[in-house]
C-alpha cells in the first residue's frame, strides 16, 4: 500500500469504483475509440486533479477559496503562449512550465500570507475579487492572450493525430500522436493525485486537518495556522497549474472560457461535494461521474424520451426532453447532497466503519 501512502479505500465497493473507473481512464483509447470519449477521459483525468488540489484547501484545510481557476488558468495560459510565440518543441513547453508554476505558486503565497489571517469568508470574497480581476485582465490583454478568442497553438510533433507511432493498430485503434498525447495527460494527473494522497496522509497533513478541526488548539500546540495555511494554498495553487497546463496541451488552445471561468469554478464545488470533502479518492469518482453526466445525460435523456413516446407517454417523455437535461442534472446533485451529506466516498467509508 505505499503506492497510496497507508491510505486504501477502506470499502469493498469504494474499490471497485475506483478499479473501474481508473482501469477505464487507462484503457481509454482502447475501450471507446473516437474522438469525444476520448476526450471525455481526459477531460476526467484533468478535472479529478483539479478537484483533488481544491480538496486539500477545501476538504483538508477548511480554507474556501474562489481564486482556484486562476491558478489553473495561469497553467493554462503559461504552456499555450510558450508554444504560440517560442514554437511547437518541448522546450517551449518547459519554459511555460518555468513561468507558470512559480507564478502561480508567488500569488497563491502572497494571497495566504496577506489574507488568510483574516475570517474566512473575508477570505473568500478576496480570492473572488483577486479571480475575477485576473479574468478581466487577461481578457483586456489580447495583444497577448488572444482576449476573449483565445490563442490556439501548436504542439510537439510527436502529440500531433497525424504523428504515427505505431505502424499496426493494437485492438484495432490506430496508435497516433493523439494517443501519446492522452496518456501524457492520464499519467501526469496520477502521478499528481498520488503525490497529493501522499501530502495528505504525511505529518503536515495531519496538521492541516487539526487546523480545520479545532485551529485554536492548533494555533495554542505550537502551530502557525496562517503558515500551515498559506503552504496549502500555495501547493494546491501549483497542482491546479499543473492540471491547467495538461488540459491546454490536450486541447491545443487556452482561452477564458476554458481556463478561467466561473463557471468552472463551481463545477469543482459540485465535484468536491458529490465525491466527498476529505478524500482524495472523492476527487476522481466526483469528477468521472460529473462529467459523464455533462456529457452523456442530454443525448441518455433524448433515447429515454423516444423510447416512452413510443409507449404511448407524451406527457412523461417531455420531462425527459433532452433539453431539460441542466434540470435533471441539479436533480442529481441535490440527490447526491441529500443521501451522502459527506460525499460518495464518505458515505461508503461510514458504511464500512458501521
Amino acid at each position: 500500500m505505499k503506492i497510496l501512502s497507508g491510505d486504501p479505500p477502506r470499502a469493498w465497493l469504494l474499490t471497485i469504483m475506483l478499479v473501474v473507473t481508473v482501469a477505464a481512464l487507462a484503457f481509454a483509447p482502447f475501450l471507446f475509440p473516437g474522438a469525444k470519449p476520448l476526450n471525455v477521459a481526459a477531460k476526467i483525468c484533468v478535472f479529478a486533479l483539479l478537484v483533488a488540489s481544491y480538496d486539500l484547501l477545501l476538504g483538508y484545510t477548511g480554507v474556501v477559496s474562489f481564486a482556484h481557476t486562476m491558478f489553473y488558468g495561469i497553467g493554462s495560459y503559461g504552456v499555450a503562449l510558450a508554444l504560440y510565440n517560442l514554437g511547437p518543441t518541448w522546450g517551449s513547453v518547459f519554459v511555460g512550465l518555468a513561468v507558470a508554476l512559480p507564478l502561480a505558486a508567488l500569488l497563491a503565497l502572497a494571497i495566504g500570507l496577506f489574507s488568510l489571517r483574516v475570517q474566512a469568508i473575508f477570505f473568500a470574497m478576496i480570492t473572488l475579487a483577486v479571480a475575477s480581476a485576473f479574468a478581466v485582465l487577461a481578457s483586456q490583454m489580447s495583444w497577448l492572450t488572444g482576449g476573449e478568442d483565445g490563442r490556439t497553438f501548436q504542439i510537439p510533433e510527436i502529440l500531433r493525430p497525424a504523428f504515427t507511432l505505431l505502424p499496426k493498430d493494437v485492438l484495432g485503434v490506430a496508435v497516433t500522436g493523439r494517443t501519446l498525447a492522452y496518456y501524457l495527460v492520464f499519467l501526469g494527473a496520477a502521478v499528481l493525485i498520488l503525490a497529493l494522497l501522499r501530502v495528505v496522509n504525511s505529518p503536515f497533513g495531519r496538521v492541516l486537518q487539526a487546523i480545520r478541526e479545532n485551529p485554536f488548539r492548533a494555533e495554542a500546540l505550537g502551530y502557525r495556522i496562517v503558515i500551515h495555511r498559506s503552504l496549502a494554498n500555495t501547493l494546491a495553487a501549483l497542482m491546479a497549474a499543473a492540471a491547467g497546463a495538461l488540459n491546454a496541451l490536450w486541447l491545443r488552445y487556452a482561452g477564458p472560457d476554458t481556463s478561467l471561468s466561473f463557471a468552472i469554478m463551481m463545477d469543482i464545488l459540485v465535484m468536491v461535494v458529490i465525491g466527498g470533502m476529505g478524500t482524495i479518492y472523492g476527487a476522481i469518482i466526483g469528477a468521472a461521474l460529473f462529467i459523464l453526466a455533462q456529457n452523456y445525460l442530454q443525448s441518455l435523456m433524448g433515447t429515454a424520451s423516444d423510447a416512452i413516446a413510443g409507449a404511448g407517454a407524451p406527457w412523461l417523455a417531455g420531462l425527459f426532453h433532452p433539453d431539460r437535461w441542466l434540470l435533471w442534472l441539479g436533480v442529481f446533485f441535490v440527490l447526491c447532497v441529500y443521501f451522502f451529506p459527506s460525499g460518495i466516498v464518505g458515505r461508503l467509508r461510514g458504511e464500512r466503519k458501521s
